[in-house]
């Protein structure tokens, strides 16, 4: 049976759209696929490490110091004599302290530690966009909004969190914060901002008292005005905070465990006491890596269980909630200095930094077991997730880190 001219017509045209759509809809889509990452920074090295999110592998690296010398050139006698006071401080240096990448994958953000900066990198042609000072004399951990509008870094010696604008590196906002102000935490539904401060670290625990204002203070993170704060005995070293805005889990300074926080009351509830280790034992308090005890905390998932990285005590333990019981313990060599944690994106794995070894330790949630050991490069310590395109992914170094 012959097909009308005009049918013959219409389905030609037809299968020429739909032939010109996969065309288009196949190469940029190939083109953009992302895959999920775990983003390595690697302080003393200054690079980042991208690992697969999901298999582990060490996709390759990224230089975020490639102005180091004229960094350290341009310092004046006072910046020069902060950097080294800070480098003596951290134990050497440390160059990536956070970072992040942008919700489309193609922006790296960095806060650089004792550069005392933030900065952001096209990761495309590996250019770096904009640079921004941080008031005093060391940057530390910072946070990207959900959106990727505004990078929020701690200005340590300063008392203040300043929030930059991505799109063009000025700062857009600024709020106080207490003494030594440390992580950044976005709540899960990013009603609230979270800023931890550690009190002046480099006083002796018998002069706790001196240290300053140990708090965690909540900031509209539309506005950055602050909302409130819970002041707390000891500095807050990292904590995670649950779907339900109801509870945090926090390590303290000092504290051999971690606390479990209600947010209602602004009470602490439980305080956990971890074992310690034969090599923890030894240490006296003022020998713990900056007033830090435990310094790592995750939830899995369904925020049934949490991710506690004893650095003191070089194993890293797996504690279910809501009874706070551990299921089972993962230990290091000695050395080791499990420095920080974060959950896989399916949330059953825990990614724990081992800064001593040069490497990330990937923990079942289920088994309490370490199922790999990925290299990466030297002293890592934040370790943050992102969607990276397959072609920038491409065009990292090689190098693990």
């Amino acid at each position: 049976m012959s097909i009308p001219r005009k049918r013959l017509r219409a389905l030609l045209i037809a299968a020429g759209t739909a032939v010109s759509l996969g065309v288009v809809v196949n190469g940029p889509a190939q083109a953009s696929a992302s895959r999920d990452v775990l983003l390595v920074g690697n302080s003393a090295s200054g690079t980042v490490s991208f690992l697969d999110g999901r298999t582990f592998q060490n996709l390759g690296s990224f230089n975020v110091i490639p102005d180091l010398q004229q960094r350290l050139d341009a310092m004046n006698l006072v910046e020069k004599a902060a950097y080294e006071v800070v480098k003596n401080q951290e134990g050497g240096d440390r160059f990536a302290d956070d970072v992040f990448v942008s919700p489309d994958g193609g922006t790296l953000y960095v806060s650089r530690g004792n550069l005392d900066d933030a900065v952001a990198f096209d990761l495309t042609p590996k250019k770096m966009l904009w640079r921004f000072k941080v008031d005093g004399f060391k940057a530390d951990h910072a946070i990207l909004s959900p959106d990727g509008t505004r990078f929020t870094v701690s200005a340590t010696t300063v008392g203040k969190a300043q929030v930059i604008d991505t799109a063009t590196g000025n700062l857009a906002a600024e709020f106080a914060t207490g003494s030594y102000p440390h992580a950044n935490d976005y709540s899960p539904d990013g009603k609230y901002l979270y800023n931890s401060s550690i009190g002046v670290t480099t006083l002796p625990k018998v002069l706790e008292g001196l240290k300053g204002a140990r708090q965690i203070t909540v900031v509209n993170p539309s506005t950055f005005k602050v909302i409130k704060t819970y002041t707390f005995e000891h500095g807050v070293r990292p904590a995670v905070f649950t779907r339900d805005n109801q509870w945090a889990y926090l390590q303290l300074s000092y504290l051999n465990g971690f606390a479990e926080f209600n947010l209602a009351s602004g009470k602490i509830t439980r305080t956990i006491n971890m074992p310690f280790s034969a090599a923890g034992q030894a240490l006296s308090p003022d020998s713990y890596p900056n007033n830090s005890a435990h310094h790592g905390m995750a939830l899995n998932g369904d925020e049934s269980k949490l991710c506690d990285v004893g650095t003191i005590d070089d194993y890293t333990a797996i504690v279910s909630r809501p009874g706070l019981t551990t299921d089972g313990t993962v230990t290091y060599d000695t050395g080791s200095i499990p420095y920080w944690s974060t959950s896989s994106v399916d949330g059953q794995y825990c990614f724990v930094s081992l800064s001593g070894k040069n490497a990330v330790s990937v923990i079942d949630y289920r088994t309490a077991k370490e199922v790999a050991r990925v290299p990466v490069g030297t002293f890592p310590q934040r370790e943050r997730l992102g969607k990276v395109p397959q072609d920038v992914l491409d065009g990292l170094s090689s190098a693990a880190g």
